[in-house]
C-alpha cells in the first residue's frame, strides 16, 4: 500500500526545509504572539482539499530512527521540467496587533492544504546602526515606518519563493535589533501567506500578491492588545509602550496604513473571529488551487518517445560479469541475501562508472622512487549524494566506499493513489549545495516523473543542471526520454535500459519491487517511491 495522506503536522518539528507551515515573525510592533507552527486544534474539523490526496492512514512515514508527519506537494512544473504554476500569495495588512496572525491561522485552518508558508513582514526590518539602536532602546525609533522595512530583500524573496525556489529568510533579534547569522531555509509553498503592516506600501511586492486582505480592528482593541502582548510577552513598561504607540504607531496607521484598505480585494473587520470573510477567501483560494493542478504522469506516459535515446546517457558496459549479476537479481526466485549482495556489487560498479563523469583535470604527483606521474584530480568543489528514499539509500554505501567525506542529502517522492502524480514529501539537502556536483541516486526509473521531480528540487536549489548525474541501476526508455527531455544538460547513468512498460507502468522486463526485494517487505507498508514502480515514476 503506497504510503500517501494528509497531514496536519502535529506536535513535531521536522528537521527540513520542505513541507513547513512556517512562521518568521519577530519581536516588532506588528502582528501578534510569535509561532513556530500555526496547526487546527486537535479535534477540529477539517475541510476537504482542493489538491487530490489520497486519505490513506496513518499519516505518518517511519525509519529506524525517526517518525516523520509528512503532506505532499504535486508537481510544480509541466513536462518539459519547467516551472508552470507559481505559489498562490495572500497578503494580510492591518494596523499593529489588528488580529492578522490570527486570521492567517483561522485561513490555513480552514484551507486544509499541504505546504503552506506563513512570512513575517517582521524578519525584514533593516539592520539598526549604533545610533539607531540607542534610540530603539529608549523607544524613539520608528519601528512603523515604510524605510524600516528592507523592501529591497523582501521583494526578491518573495519572487523567489512564488517561482518554487528555496530562499534564505532573515531572523531578526529586537533585542539587539540586528540580524542572526543562521538565516531560516524555506522551500516549496503551494500558498504563502503573508502578513505586515506595510504588506500593501511597495508597488512592486503588491504585484506579487494575488490575494490582498486588510484586516480592520477597532483602535482601542489594538491598543490593548498592543499593550498586554508588550508587557507581558516583551518585558516592556507601560509607559514606554505608550510612549511608542502615541508618537510612532498610531501617525503611522493614519499616514500610511489605512490607506492602504482601498487597495484590498476583501476587508476583514473583527480580526479572527469573521469566519464569513474566512470561508469566502478559502473558497477563492481552493478555486485557484484547483485551477493550477497538472498531470504530469499522464503527459509523461502518453508521450510517443520514437527518438534514439539521448547523448547525456551512458549504460555500464554489458560486460559477462555486469549481464551476470543482471540475471541474479532479475531472477524472481532469487532469495533476498542474494538480492542484496549481488544488488551492492552492481551499485558499485554504477557509482564507479558514473564518478568518471565528473569533471577532472591533469595533475603531477612525485611517486616513491622520485620520477613525476601526471594523473587526474576532482576538478570541483564538492560532491554530494542525493538519494530518492527509499530505494535510493541503499545506494548511498557504494558511494560512501569510493567518495571520501561526500555529503548526503535525501528526498522523499512517493505516489498520490487518487491523482497517479508524484508529490514531494520530505527534503534535507545539505548547506551549499548550489556549489555542489550532485549525485541524484534511485533504484529505477520507469515514466520519469519522480525523477524529474527531484531534478526540479535540486534546480530549484540553485544546483546547476549540468551538475546534476542522475544514477539509477534500471532505466525504462521512456523515463530516459522524459528526463533527457525535460533536463538535456543532465548525465544519466544506468547498468541497464528496458525498452518496455506494461499497462500498470511497471517496467518490462523489470527487476520487480526492488524496494520489498531488498528490504524483505510484502508491499503493505507505507512506502512508494521510484522503487516501487508505481505511476509516478
Amino acid at each position: 500500500m503506497a504510503f500517501t495522506s494528509r497531514c496536519r503536522l502535529r506536535g513535531l518539528r521536522m528537521e527540513t526545509e520542505c513541507g513547513k507551515i512556517m512562521s518568521s515573525r519577530s519581536d516588532s510592533g506588528s502582528g501578534e504572539d510569535s509561532l513556530d507552527r500555526l496547526l487546527p486544534p486537535t479535534g477540529a474539523p477539517r475541510r476537504k482539499s482542493a489538491t487530490s490526496l489520497s486519505k490513506t492512514e496513518p499519516p505518518l512515514l517511519r525509519t529506524g530512527t525517526r517518525t516523520i508527519y509528512t503532506a505532499g506537494r504535486p508537481p510544480w512544473y509541466d513536462e518539459h521540467g519547467a516551472q508552470s504554476k507559481e505559489a498562490f500569495v495572500i497578503g494580510l495588512c492591518g494596523g499593529s496587533a489588528s488580529g492578522k496572525t490570527t486570521v492567517a491561522n483561522k485561513i490555513i485552518e480552514a484551507l486544509d492544504v499541504p505546504w503552506v508558508v506563513l512570512l513575517s513582514m517582521d524578519s525584514f526590518y533593516k539592520v539598526l546602526s549604533p545610533e539607531e539602536q540607542a534610540l530603539a532602546a529608549s523607544n524613539d525609533y520608528d519601528f512603523d515606518h515604510p524605510a524600516a522595512f528592507d523592501f529591497e530583500l523582501l521583494v526578491a524573496t518573495m519572487r523567489k519563493l512564488k517561482q518554487g525556489r528555496s530562499v534564505k529568510i532573515p531572523v531578526y533579534d529586537f533585542t539587539t535589533h540586528r540580524r542572526h547569522k543562521d538565516w531560516k531555509n524555506v522551500y516549496g509553498a503551494s500558498v504563502i501567506i503573508f502578513e505586515g503592516i506595510m504588506s500593501f506600501a511597495d508597488k512592486e511586492l503588491l504585484q506579487l500578491l494575488d490575494m490582498k486582505i486588510f484586516v480592520d480592528t477597532d483602535s482601542d482593541i489594538r491598543l490593548v492588545r498592543r499593550l498586554r502582548r508588550d508587557i507581558t510577552e516583551r518585558g516592556r513598561d507601560i509607559e514606554g509602550v505608550i510612549k511608542q504607540y502615541n508618537k510612532f504607531v498610531k501617525p503611522a496607521f493614519e499616514q500610511y496604513i489605512e490607506p492602504t484598505m482601498r487597495l484590498a480585494d476583501i476587508v476583514v473587520p473583527r480580526g479572527g473571529g469573521n469566519m464569513v470573510a474566512i470561508d469566502l477567501i478559502v473558497q477563492h483560494v481552493h478555486s485557484q488551487l484547483e485551477e493550477r493542478e497538472l498531470s504530469v504522469r499522464a503527459l509523461l506516459a502518453s508521450a510517443q518517445q520514437t527518438q534514439p535515446l539521448p547523448q547525456t546517457l551512458s549504460v555500464l558496459e554489458s560486460t559477462p560479469q555486469v549481464r551476470g549479476l543482471h540475471t541474479i537479481i532479475r531472477n524472481k526466485d532469487t532469495s533476498r541475501d542474494e538480492f542484496i549482495f549481488y544488488s551492492k556489487r552492481l551499485m558499485r560498479l554504477l557509482i564507479e562508472h558514473a564518478l568518471t563523469f565528473l569533471p577532472s583535470q591533469a595533475y603531477v604527483v612525485q611517486t616513491p622512487q622520485g620520477p613525476e606521474y601526471e594523473g587526474r584530480s576532482y576538478n570541483g568543489k564538492g560532491i554530494t549524494g542525493v538519494s530518492v528514499l527509499r530505494a535510493g539509500e541503499t545506494m548511498e554505501p557504494a558511494l560512501r566506499a569510493v567518495c571520501k567525506d561526500v555529503r548526503i542529502g535525501k528526498i522523499l517522492i512517493q505516489t498520490n493513489l487518487d491523482s497517479g502524480e508524484p508529490e514531494l514529501h520530505y527534503l534535507r539537502l545539505p548547506k551549499d549545495i548550489s556549489e555542489d556536483h550532485v549525485i541524484l541516486m534511485d533504484s529505477t526509473v520507469s515514466t520519469g516523473a519522480a525523477a524529474m521531480m527531484a531534478v526540479r528540487v535540486l534546480l530549484d536549489h540553485e544546483v546547476q543542471e549540468d551538475r546534476i548525474v542522475l544514477v539509477s541501476l534500471l532505466m525504462a526508455e521512456l523515463g530516459v526520454h522524459s528526463v533527457a527531455y525535460a533536463f538535456p544538460k543532465v548525465k544519466i547513468i544506468t547498468t541497464a535500459v528496458d525498452k518496455n512498460l506494461d499497462d500498470s507502468l511497471h517496467v518490462i522486463p523489470g527487476i520487480g519491487d526492488f524496494g520489498d526485494r531488498y528490504f524483505g517487505t510484502d508491499g503493505t507498508d507505507s512506502w512508494s517511491d521510484e522503487d516501487r514502480e508505481q505511476p509516478s515514476h
